[in-house]
């Protein structure tokens, strides 16, 4: 009977699956959506960094006298006064090690001092009276420094399958080229700020955070707290590209100034100091050495790439992770190797791992379809992978022929002339491009509950993070669709560690995660009142009279979710990218002209969020490929373009029309059938415009961003 109801009342519903205006939108235009900087207390203070000017060696003296005697300032701390703090465990979410424990320089830009004062104007003014005396040491800021330490298969990810060396002498062609891809910084639009408010020995912290509860877990650490004496709150992020998904030394900073204080400290970093605070895409150099048949058959494959570390971190990525999978291949190797350097903590960025290693492998097997004199679309349906290369299992789902199907025909790729240089508009050089993208998302535990009242009104809640994906607007949906309710009859709250613990929002798991719970527990609520209803009926419109019958209230039902483990099955989320570019034969400007971005991403529970998750992706990409670049100066390693004036991102005139196409089935991983789709969305887009880019002028560029310059 229970199953009866709960299906009636998704029919009811049927809301997953349209394309919804977000829920979230009004407060956010209007300003009633409030982020972590928009949090005060009465008697607020606000706390300045003050960041270190070279890159390695140590803390002679630091004069803070002037800076004390200042207007308003209420404290300087620094490593001689500072309270001792514990490192908390290494991991996803847990950030570099607790600052200001010793004098000890590691990277250009560390956090060496914090003042705090009654405005931000008097901290900032007080932060500059500090004098710094230093022993400096010669940094270590290059791969190839003799001195640095070298730490393979640094992210545990290295993966061999066959005899690539007895494959490669078998190829009848092989093509070994090197690819290298800068620092790219982050760079959401808000700035990452810190509110922090101490009541005993019981913590609150407003912070810009892509994981209220991992951020609870690292600060209770690091302060010797409970778990239970720490809330993080974090409704509203401004953006964050997975620099909120660790706990960084600012927010370390922020509650240290409150507890010394005794008052609450907000502190917001500058622009410049994002560049140097919150992590950044480390730059890579990667070698693809393919070998395949005259007919196109890939025989063998390596892909071995490295990237630098911070000298006392554990962050790190692999690069080879998709080239493991996405082509069937019977000999391949991946390998991935960090050099610790005097730079400051890489992090994830959108695509972490997968958009820069997927653009080596994608513009290699580009090279490779050219030597071959091969359509670049049909190599790589010639070495289409129907299971799993690695594992051999079956996927759970995989839509990938058909992106490659749908997203050609759209694009109009049958229109394309093979040799370079052979297509024009007007005086431009017009060029053809496509990639694979791949993600190989995992679905982290999530939990969440539902509660519905007397008024009809369903609240659901999990301590998630909405950094601008649409998580309000689909877990209203999903809530909706599954308790038989319009959306507003739905209320989401979000973004409070005190709520039933959630993923992460990262690796394109969390709507996976969360709406899978959410359904749990909306399933259980219909259970319950089911049960009191006693055989009669259970609909959106009897909900109020069953309260009522039994003298109650609300009704509450909590629900959990996980990854599948029964299925014998692997997940992945694949897409196929298309892009045409005008290239200026005379100065070398290249113009992103279309793009088609074809994605299997499962069941997709509102197409317009969806799609605005591709376009954002995408937009990134066009980024990478042909703008942003972090230039740090390379005797003392201090970041020459820490501004948006000087580091460029792509703005509205280097975005085209973007279309989005997706395909596929829902995915049995989870029972929603959803497949994350913000990683993938950037992933394979550089490497389909760096393929067009040489289509067009007949330049293959090796390096990103592709400069003008570099095709002149």
């Amino acid at each position: 009977m229970v199953r009866n109801v709960v299906t009636a009342a998704i029919e009811t519903a049927g809301l997953v699956g349209a394309a919804m205006d977000r829920v979230d939108g009004p407060a956010k235009v209007t300003g009633a959506a409030r982020y972590p900087a928009d949090f005060g207390y009465a008697d607020l203070a606000h706390a300045v960094i003050v960041q270190s000017t070279i890159a390695a060696g140590r803390i002679a003296a630091i004069g803070t006298a002037a800076a004390e005697a200042a207007p308003g300032v209420l404290a300087v701390i620094t490593h001689r006064n500072a309270p001792r703090l514990v490192r908390a465990p290494g991991g996803l979410g847990i950030g570099p090690p607790p600052p200001l424990q010793d004098d000890r320089i590691v990277h250009h830009g560390q956090h060496i001092a914090v003042v705090v004062a009654r405005t931000p104007q008097e901290a900032a003014a007080a932060a500059r009276l500090i004098e710094v005396d230093y022993e400096p040491a010669e940094p270590m800021l290059d791969l190839d420094d003799p001195r640095a330490e070298r730490v393979d298969n640094a992210a545990r990810r290295d993966v061999s399958r066959g005899d690539v060396a007895a494959g490669l002498a078998a190829a009848d062609v092989v093509v070994s080229p090197t690819y290298t891809t800068p620092t790219q910084t982050n760079n959401p639009l808000g700035l990452f700020a810190t509110v922090a408010y101490w009541d005993g020995d019981l913590l609150t912290v407003h912070d810009t955070t892509q994981g209220p509860a991992f951020d609870r877990r690292s600060l209770a650490v690091t302060f010797g707290l409970p778990e239970s004496s720490v809330r993080v709150l974090a409704p509203f992020v401004g953006g964050a590209f997975g620099a909120g998904l660790r706990t960084w030394p600012h927010v370390v900073l922020a509650a240290v100034a409150a507890r010394v204080t005794s008052r609450p400290v907000k502190l917001v970093l500058t622009r410049a100091q994002m560049f140097t605070s919150v992590g950044y895409r480390p730059p890579t150099v990667q070698r693809v050495t393919l070998g395949a048949t005259r007919a196109g058959e890939l025989v063998a494959i390596d892909h071995e790439g490295i990237e630098p570390a911070a000298l006392e971190d554990d962050f790190a990525e692999s690069l080879t992770r998709a080239t493991a999978v996405l082509y069937d291949c019977p000999n391949m190797s991946g390998r991935t190797s960090q050099v610790r350097l005097n730079v400051p903590c890489p992090t994830w960025m959108r695509g972490p791992g997968e958009a820069p290693g997927v653009h080596a492998l994608e513009c290699a097997l580009d090279e490779l379809a050219y030597e071959l004199g091969m359509d670049p679309l049909e190599l790589r349906l010639r070495n289409y992978a129907e299971t799993h290369p690695q594992s051999g299992r079956p996927w759970s789902s995989k839509a990938l022929r058909a992106c490659y199907e749908l997203g050609a025909e759209r694009f109009g790729w049958a229109r394309r002339t093979p040799e370079p240089r052979s297509m024009r508009r007007g005086r431009m050089l017009v060029g053809y491009g496509m990639a694979t993208a791949f993600y190989g998302y995992v679905q982290a535990p999530c939990q969440a509950r539902a509660t519905l009242g007397r008024d009809g009104t369903a609240v659901v809640r999990s301590a998630a993070t909405d950094i601008g994906p649409g998580t309000y607007t689909v877990i209203t949906q999903v809530a909706g669709d599954a308790l038989g309710l319009p959306p507003d009859r739905v209320r989401f709250e979000l973004g409070d560690s005190d709520m039933p613990p959630a993923a992460l929002q990262g690796g394109s798991g969390l709507t996976a995660a969360l709406s899978s719970a959410v359904h749990d527990a909306c399933q259980e609520l219909l259970r319950s009142f089911a049960e009191l209803a006693d055989g009669g009926p259970v609909t959106a419109g009897t909900y109020t009279a069953i309260l009522d019958d039994h003298g109650l209230a609300e009704l509450s039902a909590d629900g959990a979710s996980a990854r599948r483990t029964d299925l014998d099955a692997e997940p992945g989320i694949f897409a196929a990218k298309f892009a045409e570019v005008e290239v200026d034969p005379d100065l070398g400007l290249v113009r992103v002209t279309r793009v088609v971005a074809a994605v299997d991403g499962g069941r997709v529970i509102n197409p317009k969020t969806a799609a605005s998750q591709i376009i954002g992706g995408t937009t990134g990409g066009i980024g990478m490929a042909l703008l942003e670049h972090t230039l740090s100066d390379p005797g003392t390693g201090r970041i020459a373009n820490a501004t948006f004036g000087d580091y460029l991102v792509a703005v509205s005139a280097d975005v085209p029309d973007i279309d989005v196409i997706f395909a596929g089935d829902p995915d049995p991983m989870n029972p929603v059938g959803v497949k994350g789709i913000g990683e993938v969305a950037i992933v394979g887009v550089a490497p389909a415009i760096a393929n067009a880019v040489y289509h067009a002028t007949g330049r293959r560029i090796r390096s990103l961003p592709i400069a003008p310059e570099l095709l002149l």
